[in-house]
């Protein structure tokens, strides 16, 4: 079958592994940083993966990734709110559409968001 990976532009390196790796908690499965040059990688939290660039024409900046199915939703919630990130205290709703459902929405610092939704 085949995958989706979406693609966020990015404009600084450290800028997004400060909000990826150290707060969400994602891995760098392995990036391309050549000297001089815009970078691009992947990363992954469990069966997610993104794409991260800095290259100019691959995609412009907020877009939306809708995450569904997330387990264990609460805690991970719990766990981000506990690394204490200054420029993201996101919190936990219930959509009008589904009452059984919890969702949570992060921006990254180049306005992509993350748009997590899991059971309650």
């Amino acid at each position: 079958m085949a995958s989706i990976i979406p693609i966020f532009r990015i404009f600084d390196y450290n800028k997004a592994l400060d909000f990826y790796v150290n707060w969400l908690g994602f891995k760098i499965d392995w990036e391309d940083k050549p000297d001089h040059a815009p970078v691009y990688l992947q990363i992954s939290l469990a069966d997610i993966v993104l794409h991260l660039t800095e290259h100019h024409g691959d995609c412009t900046p907020g877009a939306r990734a809708y995450i569904d199915n997330f387990d264990g939703l609460k805690e991970y919630h719990r766990q981000i709110l506990s690394k204490e990130y200054k420029y993201n205290r996101p919190g936990l709703e219930t959509p009008p559409w589904n009452r059984d459902t919890l969702c949570m929405d992060v921006i990254d610092p180049f306005g992509n968001r993350l748009s997590f939704n899991g059971s309650k």
